[in-house]
């Protein structure tokens, strides 16, 4: 049987982008103190360890178990708590080991699933969606707290990260 090119195309960049947020959220960690990843400036805000457990959580309910079937674990409201039990260490490990795996999962995917109908969070807004849009939402929600946490970076360290291109000044 012939393999579908866009499916993977398709495939293959979703990996390859969740790879490039993982390593721009690594590069943003390394240049903070553990204060500076649990910063927030008010009870309405998210702290950095907020985010990379909200990504984690999302990641792993979407893909590990909306596509691969796992059990779901997620523990949504302790994604946001004002007083964190993890450290950002353990937060960012977590979602390292969630975003690997999930990797893996998408790049050994077979393309005839795309079109299968999940519902990996009845109790959400977003119901019976193909494979191909829960991961595409996944890929999309990864890059926007990607933003984030590179602004909240930015922020703290009142400079600019140099992250892709280096801009003239």
């Amino acid at each position: 049987m012939p393999t579908d090119p866009v499916a993977a195309n398709f495939l293959a960049f979703s990996v390859t982008h969740m790879k490039g947020q993982q390593s721009k959220i690594t590069s943003c960690c390394n240049k903070l103190s553990e204060a500076q990843l649990q910063y927030r400036s008010g009870d309405y805000e998210n702290s950095i360890v907020n985010l990379l457990l909200h990504l984690e959580g999302n990641i792993r309910q979407w893909i590990l178990h909306g596509i691969d079937n796992q059990p779901d674990i997620r523990q949504r409201d302790d994604e946001f708590a004002l007083t964190l039990s993890t450290t950002s260490a353990e937060a960012r490990a977590r979602l390292n080991a969630t975003l690997d795996e999930s990797a893996q999962i998408i790049a050994t995917l077979d393309p005839s699933r795309l079109l299968d109908i999940t519902d990996p969070q009845p109790n959400g807004t977003w119901r019976h969606a193909t494979i191909l849009e829960a991961i595409y939402k996944v890929v999309s929600h990864l890059e926007m707290h990607t933003g984030q946490i590179i602004l909240l970076t930015k922020q703290l360290l009142a400079t600019d990260l140099d992250l892709t291109m280096p801009r003239k000044r």
